[in-house]
């Protein structure tokens, strides 16, 4: 999964309204309720997020390791 608290954080940061930067970003209010619920969105808007706020994917996101996949497949390069 993934989670967005960062790119939260740094609104709440630089003091931007959610919908203001959805509207500066260029992006809808399903894509924001997305972002708000944790799921997944386009690397487009990844990308234009990234943009506009100057700074790189891993500013803004953490990748949740799935555990139902894991079970699945294990890794053996994980610890």
């Amino acid at each position: 999964g993934v989670r967005y608290n960062k790119l939260f954080k740094m609104l709440i940061d630089k003091d931007l309204k959610k919908t203001e930067f959805a509207k500066q970003v260029g992006f809808s209010a399903n894509t924001l309720a997305k972002l708000s619920r944790n799921e997944t969105v386009s690397l487009d808007i990844i990308v234009r997020i990234c943009s506009t706020l100057g700074c790189t994917f891993d500013d803004i996101l953490d990748i949740v390791p799935d555990t139902d996949f894991q079970k699945r497949w294990p890794c053996s390069c994980r610890r």
